[in-house]
């Protein structure tokens, strides 16, 4: 037999308790989505830095790449005589506005330059 006082206990624990479930699969979800971006970031800087060794045009190679990940990445593009490098950096705010920073996923990527991709100008195409 239940106390009478004890009625009503199990829907303050649940009222306690629900806040921080959300919480948690809102950081869960979070951590989701920076592994997605981190993925994708690290195929374009790959594909990118192929591309730029085979001698294209570096501003075709930051177009391939910001096609590939999300709005409000920072391409840089580089090319010399012995490497092509791309770097790409895209922050991911927090899911809840808690005054938390962005994180900044990062992916960099470097492919030998190929024989007579040297023609093209050497260029830095960085925002």
């Amino acid at each position: 037999m239940r106390r009478r006082r004890d009625a009503g206990m199990a829907t303050a624990e649940i009222a306690m308790a629900l806040p921080a479930l959300v919480l948690v699969a809102a950081i869960v979800l979070w951590g989701e989505t920076v592994a997605s971006v981190r993925l994708a970031c690290s195929d374009a800087a790959r594909s990118g830095a192929r591309a730029a060794a085979r001698g294209e045009s570096l501003s075709a190679v930051r177009s391939l790449v910001e096609r590939a990940v999300p709005r409000g990445a920072r391409v840089t593009v580089r090319r010399d005589g012995e490497a092509s490098r791309v770097e790409v950096a895209v922050p991911v705010p927090p899911p809840v506005a808690a005054g938390l920073p962005a994180l900044t996923v990062t992916a960099r990527a470097v492919a030998a330059t190929e024989p007579g991709a040297d023609s093209v100008p050497a260029t830095d195409l960085s925002p």
